[in-house]
């Protein structure tokens, strides 16, 4: 029955009002109520609840469906005890109470706090992060949202240049390089372009420090014979380029700034941790960062969608919030192991790019991943694999304080060549910054 709190309050949480149900530890509803969502609404709330507890705020459990907000943050600021609980696991206790599947507010409201009150280990204890790591949060989405915002317009841009001018995508088939774009603007037709000089080309180039390809390489690819299309398609593709290109600058300028701006809290948040030893567990930038594969984007989505797990060096929570733990099921004599998709997706991405850059440039990992291509184990399967233990890995550092030492491995990793597990898959050193 958990710390047997005194009163057990639900709260089915809404956009505009919030359905609040008190029980005490008999499960007798003590009071119900709906809060509107405002700040004196739920400052209201804060006093009546704390009225109630006498004193003595942790005397008093809530429990809801969401780990933050401003109705949680009110409330755990106040000092009472706040726990969330997933959606779906509500839905299985809603069915406690009734099988016609009856679903409202106020019963919602009821089975929260009625299950708080019986089940407390299925809860999980709700706290404020890190002002700097709720920053991080708030900026490292954004950058994903920014960043599929960049690959659509990307997309666009190359499927207008596919229509007329495909001389274009031999220089970047992504149209991801600014400096395409800068090209498209000196030459917006294929005619336009096979006119260019070297002069001009050099010039685009030098604006952009680009050395990787050569005016003369430039002009060769841009004078090939163009395609035979309608009269007007030049001029209607060239027009909607010109309304994507502003659009296009301004997202690669807005994710450069983050990443700028991201980069700079978590250096702040890395020099806090000297100082401030008592909040040490929002400090491990450095022993996150010092892991291979580990860059800017992953250690901050990490910090950002796992901070209590990390915080709490919680092995298990973090690998299934992850997704890198399988789900076992299992009935008779059927067993089957599948990928848990009930997950954090960002999490997942972020340790899938972690695990992917760690493989192609740590020994070790590499030679996890050939070891489980050559069990016969798909590519994502295998870097599940080498993503689990770089959690396992990071779960040992944080409690001995100590940063990745490669040399400390207590076993040899078995000798596998991953050429000839996996042809074809590159092992050559590719920036982890930009990989993940």
């Amino acid at each position: 029955m958990g710390e047997g709190y005194r009163y057990y309050v639900g709260i089915d949480w809404a956009t505009e009002a919030h359905q609040v149900c008190l029980t005490d530890a008999t499960a007798r509803i003590v009071k119900e109520r709906a809060v509107e969502h405002s700040g004196a609404a739920l400052g209201e709330l804060a006093d009546w609840l704390g009225h109630l507890a006498a004193g003595d705020p942790g005397s008093i459990a809530v429990a809801i469906e969401i780990p933050r907000g401003a109705i949680v943050e009110t409330l755990v600021e106040r000092g009472f005890h706040v726990f969330s609980i997933n959606p779906k696991q509500l839905d299985r206790f809603r069915d406690r109470h009734t099988v016609a599947g009856a679903k409202d507010d106020r019963r919602d409201a009821f089975v929260l706090a009625d299950s708080l009150r019986t089940d407390e280990h299925c809860f999980r204890r709700t706290r404020i992060d890190d002002p700097l790591v709720i920053q991080i949060r708030e900026l490292a989405r954004v950058d994903d949202d920014l960043r599929a915002e960049e690959n659509r317009l990307c997309n666009r841009l190359r499927e207008q240049l596919h229509r007329y001018y495909p001389q274009l995508l031999h220089l970047s088939s992504a149209m991801t390089d600014p400096w395409v774009w800068d090209l498209w603007e000196v030459a917006t037709t294929p005619a336009a372009g096979a006119r260019l000089t070297a002069t001009s080309v050099t010039k685009v180039l030098r604006a952009r420090r680009i050395r990787r390809v050569t005016a003369e390489e430039v002009l060769t690819v841009l004078k090939t014979q163009a395609l035979q299309v309608a009269p007007g398609t030049a001029e209607a593709a060239s027009a909607h380029i010109a309304l994507l290109l502003p659009r296009l600058r301004l997202v690669h300028q807005q994710r450069a700034s983050l990443a700028k701006r991201i980069e700079k809290l978590l250096d702040e948040l890395g020099a806090a941790e000297a100082s401030e030893e008592q909040r040490r567990e929002h400090r491990d930038v450095h022993i996150l960062r010092s892991l291979p594969g580990a860059g800017r984007v992953v250690a901050a989505t990490m910090l950002a969608e796992a901070s209590q797990p990390l915080a709490a060096r919680d092995y298990h929570s973090l690998r299934s919030l992850a997704g890198v733990a399988p789900v076992t099921r299992q009935s008779g004599k059927r067993r089957t192991v599948i990928m848990r998709h009930g997950c954090n997706d960002r999490l997942r991405n972020a340790l899938y790019h972690w695990a992917r850059v760690a493989a192609q440039h740590d020994e070790l990992s590499r030679a996890v991943y050939a070891a489980q291509r050559a069990r016969g184990h798909t590519h994502g399967r295998a870097l599940r694999t080498v993503a689990d233990r770089l959690l396992r890995i990071l779960m040992a550092m944080l409690q001995n304080g100590t940063t990745y030492d490669a040399t400390r491995l207590r076993r040899p990793m078995p000798e596998v060549d991953l050429t000839a597990v996996v042809p074809g898959v590159p092992t050559s050193s590719v920036p982890a910054e930009e990989a993940a």
